[in-house]
């Protein structure tokens, strides 16, 4: 969107290929939102990647769409930290062996950007096995394994099923909240359109949503999954957490090949401590649970991020004391975080493009000084989940 204006921008990727945090995920993961709403800008996804994009599929589109734009890239250059410029116009961005100058910076980091590990006692000396689901691939290495899964979210749910079809002696997964769940597709239509005309009006789109679940799934109570307190939008505003989007994990429940248990407390040696006193003993636990923006270390020091770690602002909108420094990627949406994506570039490209016109327009002034006009995009690759 910003060569379309005429900006020619410098790209600064961390690792060394496009897609590179895609590519590391699990094998299993697919795009839970439909490849029409996904694509980016330019260039629309092929209706052979499918309805709901693999991984795979995904990285591909994201390698085409570099070579089809153009796009000038800079691999294995992760930049460390963002300043003000000395001269107080535009910014220092710094890289491990050299400072780039550029009057605009756009941080396309993702919202997924480092794995969370919940502080809970004695897990550093737990017996088994432990590791978060970013290290996840497959089921392989997890042969005859009795395994714990911690979390109630898309990638728990996909962890656990994948692990349950596979090789996996047994299968638990501890969940804290009940989530509301629903199907990729149901009723003859698509979980994320339902999604985008709930959002305008969430409180009938939760009670609409309570009774879709019961018409699908039923009482899942029984299964450790009673009806959850909230609805999803509720839930949504309280967490920032979407609802579970399932692709087998209930039917799997239901033929005993995934066990619900309550919330981890505590480790105990090779004992995991569960919230309602009971203790199991997995040979493995998988930590889905989540990941954080990690924008502190880069920008902390400005004044442009909230207390839960995002910027403040985003999209074209920059903060009082930082302009020129723009963020996109870290709104969150029921209906997915790919689409707001597709409107964010178009929004920045535009408010760049007019800073820079009206930068011109004062270089001609009499007696003014050119001034850079550099722009930079500090990007690895956006690894969210839809």
């Amino acid at each position: 969107m910003l060569r379309r204006r005429g900006v020619d921008p410098l790209i600064l990727e961390r690792s060394p290929a496009v897609g590179d945090s895609w590519r590391r995920r699990y094998d299993r993961l697919h795009l839970n939102t439909v490849r029409w709403l996904s694509d980016l800008p330019g260039y629309r996804m092929e209706r052979r990647t499918g309805k709901y994009p693999s991984r795979d599929a995904f990285v591909s589109y994201l390698e085409r769409y570099g070579e089809r734009q153009g796009l000038t890239i800079r691999f294995d250059s992760p930049v460390t930290r963002i300043d003000r410029a000395g001269d107080g116009g535009g910014w220092s961005v710094v890289l491990a062996d050299e400072t780039l100058s550029a009057r605009h910076v756009v941080v396309a980091t993702g919202y997924d950007a480092r794995p969370l590990f919940p502080d809970w006692p004695g897990m550093y000396d737990f017996a088994g096995r432990f590791l978060h689901a970013a290290y996840y691939r497959n089921s392989e290495s997890f042969v005859g394994e009795d395994v714990l899964v911690v979390g109630a979210g898309n990638t728990a749910s996909d962890v656990a099923t994948d692990l349950a079809e596979g090789a996996a002696g047994r299968v638990r997964v501890s969940i804290r909240t009940p989530p509301n769940i629903f199907p990729r597709r149901f009723f003859g239509s698509h979980a994320q359109y339902g999604a985008i005309l709930g959002e305008p009006l969430p409180d009938l789109g939760d009670r609409i949503g309570f009774l879709v679940q019961r018409r699908i799934y039923g009482d899942l109570t029984q299964y450790g999954l009673p009806r959850p307190q909230e609805g999803m939008h509720a839930h949504f505003r309280h967490s920032g957490h979407g609802p579970m989007v399932d692709e087998g994990f209930v039917t799997m429940v239901k033929q005993g090949g995934i066990e619900v248990v309550p919330a981890v407390r505590a480790f105990d040696g090779p004992d995991v401590r569960l919230v309602d006193g009971s203790r199991i003993r997995p040979s493995c636990v998988i930590a889905a649970t989540g990941y954080v923006r990690d924008l502190e270390p880069l920008v902390g020091r400005l004044g442009v991020l909230a207390e839960n770690g995002c910027p403040v602002v985003h999209g074209a909108a920059t903060a009082q004391d930082a302009p020129g420094l723009y963020f996109i990627g870290f709104v969150r949406k029921m209906s997915g975080q790919l689409l707001p994506i597709r409107g964010e570039t178009k929004q920045i490209a535009q408010s760049v493009s007019a800073a820079l016109k009206r930068e011109r327009r004062s270089q001609t002034a009499p007696g003014r000084r050119p001034r850079r006009r550099t722009v930079s995009v500090a990007a690895s690759d956006d690894a969210a989940r839809q």
